[in-house]
């Protein structure tokens, strides 16, 4: 098909059986276009940059210990367009190579024209999002949901690739696997590609999804309701850690966010001052109570992509939720697992008898005919008088 050529090459079969050049080489500093403190001379990587078997071997054994991953901590970075998604894989990445951990960066946005960082894995190497639009006469939200869904075909190469990681424990503890998705977030949330994709991932390596939170539009009590309500909504039908990303803190602080998730009267005193009657701030007031379990089994911390403020927490709460991940994603995960395999198996046990017994009714058939109807001759057939 002409929408999986590029530049007269088929990319689809070849382009994600072999890594990139810089497939599993650090980026460089000036391939990140956020600046970096002291770029020149990057701080040595931390203690516990080389993390050896016998090292997580004692670190499974010793609860006391942080968990070391033999596999890749999967990011899945999601935001609304506008709050600042990119930018974050940016400094990411950037914050990657400052300190030493050698992140494989995947991107599934085939719309950007330009990331600012250095992807393994570039979606837009294998679709051609502006002949997809051509060739199926689609609007950009169809088009990219069509260019995730051919991608989706082929993402088991991108498991593959990222499973070359797995067990590569001479660089960090936590080594990362960042994955940037569209800024279009429901072209990836509530399509059957991006449930794929989540679900490979999630099925093999530990993963986090990063909501991430433009801040300073979040000052209005009822706009922060909506975002904390898609929130909601991706962890229920994700059902994966979940970390709430405050960015832009720089132009805006985030703890009046953090307050309105801890306080309930904190936010119905923000409503208050706002004056709002109508019904959306009726709504807004009884969601806040809804929601109040919900946000205390969430993780939320507060970052500027522009200047590099809060990445440490950041990376805190994703390690914390990785662990989430294993202690209660994991078996949740295999429960399931374990449930279809038995749905399955049944349903193999009931076609199985079905056609058992279809069988002996055959047999029984067979059984019913006269002896002699088997000499009979057929119409038309010769016989000797």
């Amino acid at each position: 098909m002409s929408h999986l050529v590029k530049n007269g090459e088929a990319l689809l079969p070849v382009a994600l059986t072999s890594p990139r050049p810089d497939d599993m080489e650090l980026p460089t500093p000036a391939a990140v276009d956020v600046p970096m403190a002291d770029a020149a001379a990057p701080p040595p990587p931390p203690a516990s940059a080389a993390v050896s078997t016998d090292a997580y071997a004692a670190a499974a054994a010793d609860p006391s210990l942080p968990k070391l991953y033999p596999k890749p901590v999967t990011m899945l970075v999601i935001g609304m367009a506008g709050s600042g998604k990119t930018t974050l894989m940016q400094r990411i990445a950037a914050y990657g190579v400052d300190n030493g951990l050698r992140n494989y960066v995947v991107n599934l946005d085939p719309a950007v024209r330009k990331t600012g960082y250095t992807a393994n894995v570039d979606i837009r190497d294998t679709v051609d999002y502006k002949q997809v639009m051509t060739e199926y006469g689609l609007g950009p939200n169809g088009a990219i949901m069509t260019s995730l869904n051919l991608f989706a075909t082929r993402f088991d190469q991108v498991i593959d690739l990222l499973s070359k990681r797995s067990g590569d424990l001479e660089y960090v503890c936590y080594p990362y696997a960042i994955v940037d998705t569209p800024g279009q977030i429901e072209a990836f949330t509530w399509s059957a590609s991006g449930a794929i994709i989540t679900e490979s991932l999630a099925s093999t390596f530990p993963s986090v999804i990063v909501y991430v939170v433009d801040t300073p539009r979040t000052a209005s009590p009822n706009t922060f309701m909506s975002n904390m309500l898609y929130a909601c909504s991706i962890l229920y039908k994700l059902r994966l850690p979940f970390v709430v990303v405050f960015n832009k803190i720089d132009v805006l602080r985030h703890d009046f966010a953090q307050e309105w998730m801890t306080d309930f009267e904190s936010f119905q005193t923000a409503l208050d001052q706002v004056q709002d009657d109508s019904y959306m701030g009726s709504l807004s007031r009884s969601l806040s109570l809804v929601l109040e379990e919900f946000y205390n089994n969430l993780s939320s911390v507060g970052v500027s992509a522009a200047t590099g403020e809060g990445m440490d927490e950041f990376f805190v709460a994703v390690n914390e939720a990785a662990k989430q991940y294993e202690q209660e994603y994991l078996p949740d995960l295999l429960a399931r697992m374990k449930q279809q395999q038995k749905k399955k198996h049944d349903q193999q046990e009931a076609n199985l008898a079905n056609v058992m017994q279809d069988m002996d009714i055959s047999a029984h058939r067979d059984q019913d005919v006269p002896a002699g109807a088997a000499s009979t001759p057929a119409s038309g057939e010769r016989t000797d008088l």
